[in-house]
């Protein structure tokens, strides 16, 4: 079977130029600022020889595919500026420089410590969105102003990504009491709290170095001192910890300092989907560290394989991206109690199309078994339009299914097994010995699948079952955090952080029973 590759000509790219926007309009600037991070991410792809335009199923020779996508030999290193990296995206000029070698699951090297080390010189350059310059530089000038070391940061949720296409007709009053401009003309619908994650080598140290500087900023734990606040951040909960309601620069942000081991684990593994979760939407990052890009390229791929898991043959992108972009909510406290909109991972994949498709594209060219399936997906332009819902197609051949079961993040995946004990036709030994070996597995080693994989993937409620697991896997991370922060946040900071949500989830609720209404007396006029 044949199926048409996507296209992208090079007289789309021209349209935009990776370069600095002003702070006029914001609607021009959030649109321009997104299309930039989609033709920045899509580039390299577009340098791909003729012969990968069109893809069979597996028919095709391993051979070929595998001469096709050979590594550059260039030895030239980028250094780890965000929106640098994108722009020399777009100056190279070196054909068939590709992002991702062949292979590069099975030989990474999991301990890098250089951007060099990584398996491409442009590995991972998916990741980073680009929003508008002035608008960067005001969360990076936030950065600055914590004397304590951050080795990786990034900027995520709906103050740095819009999460509606909608243009608010009452926007609630701005938190932050003396904003940048560029802020509030990126917020120009309503200002929002900016939500930050720093990435930091030793808790500790840091949260001594911070006590120092921002004493404020802690509750009653900072009293106590850096090793009582560096054990509640590391024993309860994700291993986050966060400091909400904090002024800086004269915007309201809220951030949660994690260990760099943490976050690597948890992008390889899976343990509780924490930051991996929110690292599987579009995020704004600002520090970047080479050892977090290697994983959070894993954990991409594996919401990529999860999502398809949950999905039969035929399906849309835009089907796929949400759930992708849902897998996260499954089983967050918010969503149980109705504190959060249920149409909020549409509302989100709906407003950031074109940056989900910068994640994920590379990603999907990159696996065997799903392509897009649509007339569309060859023509041009169509990735500039946030509207072009193409179809998509996965093969359902139990090996390669079974392959995708097989490669999920191990501690994932050992939960996965134990939901289908069943099924496992050896003896008890031979379980033992196959859980021993998923709970410490390299997560970028060589990974086939077994004929217990194999019996996994033909399940016919797969896709409830591993939406189980995710479930499971989330809950109890989530909880334990929500009750932290009244540890953290202190109990003034607390209490009000409890009564947005509880107004929040209130207001959600009256706007349900207004829509139910309002669908009964459409029915009735019908």
């Amino acid at each position: 079977m044949t199926i048409l590759r996507p296209f992208v000509s090079h007289t789309v790219l021209n349209r935009l130029t990776i370069r600095s926007l002003p702070c006029q309009s914001t609607r021009f600037v959030q649109s321009a600022a997104a299309g930039q991070a989609f033709f920045a991410g899509q580039l390299i792809w577009h340098r791909r020889p003729e012969t990968l335009r069109v893809r069979h199923y597996s028919t095709s020779p391993p051979s070929s595919q595998s001469s096709s996508r050979a590594p550059s030999t260039t030895t030239d290193s980028l250094q780890p500026g965000p929106d640098d990296q994108a722009a020399k995206v777009a100056e190279a000029q070196h054909e068939g420089d590709l992002s991702m070698p062949p292979g590069w699951e099975e030989s990474a090297n999991r301990n890098i410590s250089s951007f060099n080390e990584l398996p491409h010189k442009e590995f991972g350059f998916n990741q980073h969105m680009i929003v508008n310059a002035e608008f960067k530089e005001a969360l990076r000038q936030v950065l600055w102003q914590f004397r304590a070391p951050i080795r990786y940061a990034f900027a995520y949720g709906s103050g740095v990504f819009p999460q509606s296409k909608k243009a608010a007709t009452n926007p609630p009053p701005s938190p932050h009491p003396h904003p940048p401009e560029a802020v509030t003309q990126w917020q120009a619908n309503g200002g929002k709290t900016i939500d930050f994650i720093f990435g930091v080598s030793y808790t500790q140290h840091w949260h001594s170095l911070n006590l120092q500087q921002h004493r404020d900023h802690y509750s009653f734990l900072g009293s106590f001192g850096s090793g009582l606040v560096s054990r509640v951040q590391d024993n309860i909960g994700a291993g986050t910890y966060f400091n909400p309601y904090i002024i800086v620069n004269g915007i309201m942000i809220k951030y949660g300092v994690v260990n760099l081991d943490t976050i690597y684990r948890d992008l390889s593994q899976w343990d509780t989907m924490y930051i991996a979760g929110r690292l599987q939407k579009p995020v704004k990052i600002l520090r970047d560290d080479p050892r977090i890009r290697l994983g959070n390229q894993a954990n991409l791929i594996s919401a990529l394989r999860a999502a398809l898991l949950m999905l039969p043959e035929q399906f849309t992108e835009r089907e796929l991206y949400n759930k992708i972009a849902g897998l996260s909510y499954m089983g967050d406290l918010r969503m149980t109690f109705n504190a959060e909109d249920p149409k909020k991972v549409s509302n989100i994949v709906d407003a950031q199309m074109s940056n989900f498709r910068q994640l994920y594209y590379p990603l999907i060219e990159e696996l065997p078994n799903v392509v897009y399936n649509d007339p569309k997906a060859a023509t041009r332009d169509w990735m500039s339009s946030p509207d072009a819902n193409c179809q998509m197609q996965q093969d359902m051949d139990p090996t390669k299914r079974g392959n995708m079961v097989r490669r999920l993040p191990p501690t994932f995946q050992s939960r996965l097994y134990n939901s289908y004990r069943r099924l496992f036709t050896g003896s008890q030994e031979d379980w033992t010995s196959l859980m021993s070996r998923a709970n410490s597995e390299d997560p970028f080693s060589v990974r086939l699948a077994s004929d217990f994989d194999k019996a996994i993937a033909t399940q016919e409620r797969l896709d409830k079952q591993v939406a189980v697991v995710v479930r499971r896997t989330i809950a109890w991370p989530t909880a334990t955090q929500s009750m932290k922060s009244m540890l953290t946040a202190g109990f003034r900071k607390g209490w009000h952080y409890l009564m947005e949500k509880r107004k929040k989830g209130r207001k959600i609720k009256q706007q349900a029973k207004e829509a139910k209404k309002e669908e009964k007396e459409k029915a009735k006029a019908d």
